[in-house]
């Protein structure tokens, strides 16, 4: 795993710093043998799990690591029988200098960083995987992707609910050489907080109420694979240096137990709360999110990227007509008034809430046109056009017309946003997990939205 390396936006920076480095074994058993490491903990030893494996019969099994940080490269002995030497100097711990020579057991080898500073160029393609974007915004984070997927370094992915999370994770892990290998998703916000360490670590039996058997954790079952941690910012404070550890050292131990298990395991992690804010007001560690964001990646909201709303529409009707429901079958476009209507919604839920409406509208539309009668009742009271929609501060009978474009966009929008809130928490009966899932947000926002236009619901 690495440091943080880059910070990919939208708008943002233009390179990403891949650190990288090289060893080369030029005595001993493995003599000629050279291997490029993308880690910044680099295990050797006779293992079969290390990083560099030597068949050096003089090597322990877990002989030494190499750990390169904030502050420099360090050479640890990890208690090796015949020791690791630097000239003739038995060594537990110290820091190495670019093309230094080292000694495990009877193997020389030599450590050289090996960097390298990539221009981020916008992809040419306007999908990758099950993303898609025409626009600049979402083809440099189709750029980077194409760069970073290959590799095993650690992605930590940012942007509000609904922008593709989990898509960007999927397709990470699609188009790395682990693609056949396990995926794993693992929801910080949707676990109790009592049992997110037993579900990511495992636990042995016993080892607290209710453990009547041993269980794996999440890492795990990944092994080999890899495990996407959505919500990463929701995971408690305590557990955060377990987390380092893995990122770190590769190993877990299950809750109860002494036992260390190691895991090879990428980890992509997501997160809609900005996690330097997190780090200043204490609830995240510092460490931990430099470990995390090898390569941070913030999605655009649709809203900053509406271009791209067309594409997204042709994308969700074709997948629905190849779903195999029939709920799609013959379904090809939208009607100029629902395009419209499209161009000018805000979009809160963002790419999940504009998946929900096609596939809602999808039943309802009889022939190949998407009409505004086939969509919910609450984003048809979003139409333009609507002078007298009122707003607060503004006089109900005024027409949207005398207003600021901004002040009438934001006034339509707003009154949208609640009669739609209204509308949905009826239909689920103040249910807000019900509520929360048919539009495509995480029930934390619905509520959050829900005090902000005071409407009443049950706590369910």
């Amino acid at each position: 795993m690495s440091e943080i390396t880059s910070t990919i936006a939208s708008a943002g920076a233009r390179q990403i710093h891949l650190r990288r480095a090289r060893l080369s074994c030029v005595d001993g058993a493995n003599a000629g043998q050279n291997w490029q490491i993308e880690r910044d903990v680099i295990r050797i030893g006779a293992r079969e799990d290390n990083d560099i494996r030597l068949t050096d019969t003089t090597v322990s099994r877990l002989h030494a690591e190499i750990v390169r940080g904030r502050d420099g490269t360090i050479l640890r002995d990890l208690g090796s029988t015949n020791g690791t030497f630097v000239g003739a100097v038995r060594v537990k711990e110290v820091y190495l200098a670019p093309d230094t020579r080292f000694r495990c057991g009877k193997t020389d080898l030599i450590y050289s960083p090996a960097d390298e500073i990539i221009d981020v160029v916008p992809s040419q393609n306007d999908r990758f995987e099950g993303l898609v974007g025409r626009g600049l915004a979402m083809r440099e984070v189709f750029g980077i992707l194409e760069r970073v997927a290959p590799t095993d370094l650690t992605v930590l992915v940012t942007g509000e609910t609904g922008t593709g999370k989990e898509l960007v994770s999927r397709a990470t892990h699609n188009r790395s050489n682990r693609k056949n290998r396990p995926f794993v998703v693992f929801d910080c916000g949707a676990a109790p907080e009592t049992l997110v360490e037993s579900e990511l670590f495992g636990h042995e039996r016993g080892a607290f109420t209710g453990a009547i058997a041993s269980r794996e954790g999440l890492f795990e079952v990944a092994d080999t694979g890899t495990i996407f941690i959505d919500e990463i910012g929701e995971l408690p404070l305590e557990l955060q240096p377990k987390l380092l550890r893995v990122l770190e050292q590769r190993e877990v131990r299950r809750v109860g137990s002494t036992k260390v298990r190691h895991v090879d395991v990428r980890v992509v992690a997501a997160t809609n709360r900005n996690l330097r804010d997190e780090v200043a007001a204490g609830r995240f560690r510092e460490d931990l999110y430099y470990r995390l964001a090898v390569v941070e990646i913030r999605l655009p909201a649709l809203r900053e990227r509406r271009d791209d709303v067309p594409l997204l529409v042709e994308h969700l009707l074709h997948r629905a007509e190849h779903a195999g429901s029939g709920g799609g079958r013959g379904v090809k476009s939208l009607s100029p008034e629902v395009r419209a209507l499209f161009d000018a919604y805000h979009w809160p839920g963002n790419v999940r809430e504009l998946n929900n409406v096609i596939e809602r509208a999808l039943p309802f539309t009889d022939g190949s046109v998407i009409t505004l009668d086939a969509l919910p009742e609450a984003l048809r009271a979003a139409r333009p056009p609507a002078p007298s929609v009122p707003r607060p501060n503004i006089p109900a009978d005024a027409a949207f017309s005398s207003l600021p474009l901004k002040d009438a966009k934001d006034a339509l929008i707003e009154e949208f946003e609640r009669q739609y809130l209204i509308d949905l928490i009826e239909r689920h009966d103040g249910n807000v997990s019900r509520a929360a899932r048919t539009a495509g947000m995480d029930r934390k926002s619905i509520t959050r939205l829900l005090k902000k236009h005071q409407i009443r619901y049950r706590d369910v």
